[in-house]
């Protein structure tokens, strides 16, 4: 489960993914597109690692239903500076 952003305090997008490498990289590319290469949000700002996809599927849906401000305070919580943490994956 993955937030990422398009810059501090800009646009978000949670999803879920079996690959984050692949999947982050594919945002950057702009090789789906769609709602993240319109608005150009590939910034790694947060994750999650589960080891049950289900799981990993029920926390992204927990953290869409939530708030904007808590979405921020989840990236704010571990990453203050809003540093891109795709690169900390390759």
């Amino acid at each position: 489960m993955y937030v990422l952003f398009s810059q501090r305090n800009g646009t978000l997008y949670v999803g879920v993914t079996s690959d984050l490498a692949r999947r982050v990289y594919e945002h950057k590319q702009k090789i789906i597109r769609g709602f993240t290469a319109q608005y150009n949000v590939d910034k790694l700002g947060y994750y999650e690692v589960f080891d049950n996809i289900a799981k990993a599927i029920e926390r992204e849906k927990q953290i869409k239903g939530g708030s904007r401000k808590a979405k921020l305070g989840l990236i704010e919580s571990v990453n203050p500076d809003w540093r891109d943490f795709y690169e900390d994956l390759i």
